[in-house]
């Protein structure tokens, strides 16, 4: 009795193993700018991959407002900009349009021409590259294929040196 009820345990727990087979991330599959609408401050235009400035490098960040290696990482960012002229990033977050208003105002983000901040209002991103940690970086060459992506904060030298790759 007690080798039946083994082996039926087993066998139910190799089932549900198999059923739990990871998915690759598609952005994996799929190793270009992704498809997605950001909605802008305004809520009332989007920002897509048609919008993007043509034959520059991008960094896709994404960020959340109340994440402070977010904070410290765009401020960082935001205070050498210069290094960044040749690269356009796009900063998209899942959070409140409030939010992500008072980040976009905190750090004068829409003072500068080659960064664009927008939400991620069908949270595509997350599901897209499976993301578990903010900040999370994915950088593509100018052709828009990507390069390579980055979970957590990153450093301005470093960031410029996966967007040299």
């Amino acid at each position: 009795m007690q080798r039946l009820l083994f082996s039926l345990l087993f066998s139910l727990s190799c089932l549900v193993s198999i059923g739990q087979e990871s998915q690759e991330a598609p952005y994996k599959k799929y190793p270009v700018y992704p498809p997605v609408k950001l909605l802008m401050a305004d809520s009332l235009s989007w920002y897509a991959k048609d919008d993007l400035p043509r034959k520059k490098p991008v960094m896709l960040l994404l960020f959340n407002p109340k994440c402070e290696h977010c904070q410290h990482e765009t401020a960082e960012m935001t205070a050498r900009i210069d290094r960044y002229k040749a690269v356009h990033i796009v900063m998209a977050t899942t959070a409140a349009l409030e939010e992500m208003r008072g980040f976009i105002e905190k750090y004068n983000l829409s003072s500068f021409d080659n960064i664009t901040v927008g939400r991620d209002t069908g949270f595509f991103l997350p599901v897209y590259f499976d993301i578990h940690n903010l900040p999370f970086h994915a950088f593509y060459n100018k052709k828009l294929e990507l390069i390579s992506v980055f979970s957590g904060s990153m450093t301005v030298e470093k960031t410029l040196t996966e967007l040299g790759k």
